[in-house]
């Protein structure tokens, strides 16, 4: 699955017209123990691995690049990263502090993990906290929602196995976030889900909706009434957070409040501006802009591959053809964002892949997924924080404990 991590930049000028990168995707292996059916991975039978050696150009492309300006977060992710050893982990560490002694001193790279969790035991928790790795699990809720989409090889449900990597964490004393991917059968359950993730001491939470994107041709959302149906659902959540103040934090909740408290605005976001994300699979091949663009060959654009660490330097790829038309057909479709939608300044334009899945180009404006992602939550958000605070506008009220926004 994807994680959506969206990182959203504030608005201003830079001197490099791309970057600075915040977020470097790595996948230690396509292989997934997995057999989720929303998924839109093609390769997840593949068992090949990351070669370690090949960690060494990957971080040299990254560290000498002009894209570096600032600490940013290595991702290991796009296929199931547990599926290899603890000691490759160990590795890594020791090559990414060596590499950044090297050549970026004082630089910080945070390193997380994206995991369905089941594997998760006490071992692994050593290797998260040896190696300072921020653990994120893949979550759906309560059983009979995440075990009707996400089953392991041979049909059995995974969500015991999941609970019990969490249960390893909670013991340990690891922080973690849990990424929900909501369904068509998730809308009808907001309480279920609420009570499931506070019941077990799940506090961090972010909602992934289900894409029509890569493999995964049709969302269970792709109904007339979905959109309706998710913003009872968000309205039904709101209630439930904010009557229960500290139980659970909502991504989308804390992302669009921050936002209007500081009345910052996104020029751009991370999903579109170009190497803010670096993205490189097991054989070293790269891209930029949204993960989800690296693995799938596409009519359109071909496969997303700009080039590959061990014979390209990733600023030599922004003169070629096939970067330029990728760059050119993502800026313009961000412009018809900024030029036709008032939720602009909440989004920045959107994400390509978002755009290409569902429209089979980067040149256009509103998708499904924007509509789910920005303007519902922007309009539950809203009304919910005038009904916190009893006025027409979102004014911080010290002292107002009715809002999941604090």
């Amino acid at each position: 699955m994807s994680s959506k991590l969206h990182l959203p930049l504030a608005s201003g000028p830079e001197p490099n017209p791309f970057g600075p990168l915040a977020l470097l995707v790595i996948q230690p292996t396509p292989y997934c123990n997995l057999d989720c059916d929303y998924c839109y991975l093609p390769d997840r039978n593949n068992r090949s691995r990351l070669d370690l050696e090949l960690l060494d150009p990957i971080l040299e492309q990254v560290l000498t690049s002009p894209f570096i300006g600032r600490d940013f977060t290595l991702l290991w992710h796009a296929g199931e990263p547990l599926a290899v050893p603890p000691a490759f982990y160990d590795a890594a560490t020791d090559r990414i502090r060596s590499a950044v002694a090297r050549h970026t001193p004082g630089l910080s790279i945070d390193q997380s993990i994206q995991t369905n969790g089941i594997l998760i035991d006490s071992k692994w928790c050593e290797c998260f906290r040896r190696n300072d790795i921020t653990v994120g699990v893949s979550l759906d809720g309560p059983a009979f929602l995440h075990d009707a989409h996400r089953r392991t090889r041979s049909g059995l449900g995974s969500h015991a196995a999941t609970l019990r990597g969490i249960q390893h964490l909670q013991r340990e004393n690891l922080p973690f976030h849990v990424i929900s991917v909501l369904t068509d059968e998730s809308l009808d359950h907001a309480e279920a889900i609420f009570r499931f993730f506070v019941d077990h001491g799940i506090r961090e939470v972010g909602f992934n909706m289900e894409e029509t994107e890569g493999v995964n041709l049709q969302s269970s959302l792709d109904r007339p009434d979905s959109e309706a149906r998710y913003k009872r659902f968000l309205d039904e959540f709101w209630d439930l957070v904010a009557a229960e103040p500290g139980a659970l934090i909502l991504r989308e909740f804390e992302t669009t409040c921050s936002l209007i408290y500081s009345e910052e605005r996104l020029q751009d976001t991370d999903m579109n501006r170009a190497f803010v994300i670096i993205n490189v699979d097991h054989q070293g091949n790269f891209s930029t802009f949204d993960p989800e663009l690296l693995a799938v060959p596409t009519e359109e654009y071909g496969d997303f591959v700009l080039g590959n660490v061990r014979h390209d330097r990733l600023e030599s790829v922004i003169g070629t053809e096939k970067f330029q038309r990728m760059q050119r057909d993502m800026a313009a479709g961000v412009e018809l964002c900024r030029s036709s939608c008032d939720y602009f300044g909440l989004c920045g334009g959107g994400a390509g892949s978002n755009k290409y899945w569902e429209t089979g180009s980067f040149r256009t404006s509103e998708t499904q997924a924007c509509r789910h992602r920005v303007k519902t939550v922007a309009d539950v958000v809203m009304a919910g924080l005038e009904r916190s605070f009893g006025v027409p506008t979102p004014v911080a009220i010290p002292g107002a404990t009715s809002s999941p926004c604090g």
